[in-house]
């Protein structure tokens, strides 16, 4: 998701670029297309319009207009903007002392709320709490055997009565969860296909009678305008502690995500990232907005990482580490760490995390096609060019061709972006998210692979546009040394 966002943002910067001050006229014809692209991934007007009056306000303010990039200034304010804008967000779970934690997850047909329900009870089992899922939606055939069903597969109890009251349901699995020293109880209500005909008084009085310290409303991320709408009329009946969507791992355009809280002031919990059970996130607006803004969340994909290496021992995991922040690692340990992920879910999901991935996929090619590939590249290596790429020369980058069912120079386009990859993991894994983004703008592009991004550190470029007097110093230096 959002790579309209990326691209239009990525656009709108390098327009900016090369100006000596920031004007206000010069910042409206940037932020305009921006504009355009928040509205197109379906976010509320009104947010857009905030949001945008919010960056140029303190785009033209005294210390911007000193700036000698204003690009890396209006990086900075935009990031600084989409993190205000959807946090900030506490994704703790308040735990009761001497009872059972009651959680209540409600939401629309079709939304993923049970799928959700099951995905929650792992994630919290993983933490150590004893869960119990209720089945309380008695109105959609087959919900029951459906919770029952994830039940089963995670190791947690389901708590059903076929053809009971959904509010008596709900209170008589808390008293079950209390006799049987279960801490967290998780209850799945009903949903109907439209916010008119949702029940709200069974749900208000499950609300009285079970009393669950969190409710949580279950939005599919791909609907856009109209979870921000559900949100609002679930919160005027309910009280929602937090949204929890759904799907962000497809095509949505982000209009949900971005509109949320501001529009009901209802922070976004968790995300869920996949249809399996352990597919359900953190919500962090950090990871998201360096997304939105083409650099990546290099937090999630060490998150998806240690997740795919919990079997090793903590000195391999160490000595891993070690290898991305020097900058060291080989290609083995590139295949390595990628076949490790893949066995997490879709290799699209990584394209997102791991700023300038996408440019390793060529425009229109399944991702999935595109590592098969890249792994094909790597397999017809020796093991001594897996380790020390550098000297693949023409007849060896034949060879690797030959073998892999390739082309020579995709080889050489291959073995450029791993280096680029290897060099900016080093440097971003000793900077601060703003030290990140300010040197991936310096590139001159949003994305890390474009022309002139590579070799940052051989060539010693810290991302800093030099002012036409320092070029012209250096040009008359040269001039000297001739």
């Amino acid at each position: 998701m959002f790579e309209g966002l990326q691209r239009t943002l990525g656009e709108a910067i390098k327009k900016l670029r090369g100006r000596g001050k920031l004007t206000e006229d010069n910042i409206r014809d940037g932020l305009q297309e921006v504009r355009k692209a928040l509205l197109e991934a379906d976010v509320n007007f009104n947010v857009v319009e905030s949001f945008i009056a919010r960056v140029t306000e303190k785009a033209v303010g005294q210390a911007t207009l000193r700036a000698i990039d204003p690009s890396e200034q209006i990086i900075k304010i935009v990031y600084d903007e989409l993190v205000a804008l959807m946090g900030p967000v506490d994704t703790r779970i308040r735990f009761a002392k001497d009872r059972p934690t009651v959680l209540m997850l409600c939401g629309l047909q079709g939304q993923g709320k049970t799928t959700t329900c099951g995905k929650l009870a792992l994630n919290l089992k993983e933490q150590g709490r004893k869960c119990l899922l209720v089945a309380a939606d008695l109105q959609r055939p087959a919900a029951i055997d459906q919770l029952e069903t994830l039940g089963a597969q995670i190791g947690v109890a389901v708590f059903a009565q076929r053809g009971g009251n959904p509010v008596e349901v709900c209170r008589s699995a808390v008293a079950f969860a209390q006799k049987n020293l279960l801490d967290t109880v998780i209850l799945d209500t009903a949903g109907r296909l439209h916010v008119a005909e949702m029940p709200m008084e069974e749900l208000k009085q499950i609300d009285r009678q079970a009393r669950p310290d969190e409710i949580y409303l279950v939005c599919d991320a791909m609907t856009g305008q109209d979870a921000v709408n559900s949100a609002k009329v679930f919160n005027e009946a309910l009280e929602l502690n937090g949204v929890i969507l759904t799907k962000m791992d497809g095509d949505a355009r982000g209009g949900a995500a971005l509109s949320i809280r501001e529009v009901t002031k209802v922070p976004i919990k968790f995300v869920g990232m996949g249809e399996k059970l352990d597919r359900l996130e953190e919500f962090r607006p950090e990871g998201m907005a360096s997304r939105i803004i083409g650099q990546g969340d290099l937090m999630d994909l060490i998150t998806k990482v240690q997740r795919a290496q919990a079997a090793l021992s903590q000195e391999e995991l160490a000595a891993q580490q070690a290898k991305m922040q020097e900058g060291s690692f080989t290609l083995e340990d590139f295949r390595k760490q990628f076949e490790q992920i893949k066995r997490m879910g879709p290799m699209k999901d990584l394209l997102g995390t791991l700023p300038g991935m996408s440019e390793m996929i060529p425009e229109g090619e399944d991702p999935e096609t595109a590592f098969t590939r890249i792994r094909a590249m790597i397999d017809s290596m020796t093991k001594q060019e897996r380790r020390n790429p550098d000297i693949i020369d023409l007849n060896r980058r034949r060879r690797i061709a030959s073998g892999s069912g390739t082309q020579p120079h995709e080889i050489k386009q291959f073995l450029g972006h791993f280096e680029q990859v290897r060099t900016l993991m080093k440097q971003m894994a000793k900077m601060s998210i703003w030290e990140r983004i300010k040197m991936v703008t310096g590139l001159g592009q949003m994305g890390a692979f474009q022309p002139g991004a590579n070799m940052l550190k051989q060539k010693g470029h810290t991302g800093h546009r030099k002012s036409p007097k320092e070029r012209a110093k250096e040009r008359k230096n040269k001039k000297k040394k001739r």
